[in-house]
């Protein structure tokens, strides 16, 4: 059962509640069916009690895995993206998590899954971006002109085909 989420003060209220419903004489079982706890941690809640008093029941901070990216590297990382791809040796100013972990490995020495490059990217304050796929040599103008005159002449239509008539009759009665 994962830890619930708040305040550290919601979460130590709930383990000074456990205990003093075990003071009252309910079991572990008990207490756990109210708390909506597991009761191995009414347990540990009373033997960290017993062994370090009403301080042992204190919320820790709980900080996960050391990020791998030192806040300088972080800082460089951005610097380099700011200039563009096309300035880090790229042929495009595309920038891809492939591209940006490639990046990250020349100049910081850390590979990464393309996955975490995107959490990484939004970390660092950027968003996903998705190219539009149109010619940078594309004439509006010239498209428009040729949607108006040479698409109805070239346009098929069925052959033989003229307005029906909207009335429900049929012509063979």
């Amino acid at each position: 059962m994962p830890r619930p989420r708040g305040p550290a003060e919601v979460i130590e209220a709930r383990r000074h509640q456990a205990l003093r419903l075990l003071g009252e004489g309910f079991s572990l079982n008990e207490v756990g069916r109210i708390l909506d706890v597991a009761p191995s941690s009414v347990l540990r809640w009373r033997n960290a009690r017993e062994s370090g008093g009403a301080q042992a029941l204190k919320v820790r901070f709980s900080p996960g895995r050391p990020a791998t990216l030192t806040d300088r590297q972080r800082r460089k990382i951005v610097k380099l993206l700011l200039k563009g791809a096309m300035a880090n040796g790229f042929s495009t100013e595309l920038w891809t998590t492939r591209r940006v972990g490639n990046l990250i490995e020349q100049h910081c020495g850390v590979q990464f899954h393309r996955g975490h490059v995107a959490r990484l990217l939004h970390d660092l304050g950027f968003s996903g971006q998705k190219p539009e796929r149109r010619a940078l040599e594309r004439d509006e103008e010239k498209i428009e002109g040729w949607k108006r005159k040479r698409w109805p002449q070239v346009k098929k239509t069925l052959r033989g085909w003229v307005p029906t008539s909207s009335l429900p009759t049929n012509p063979a009665s």
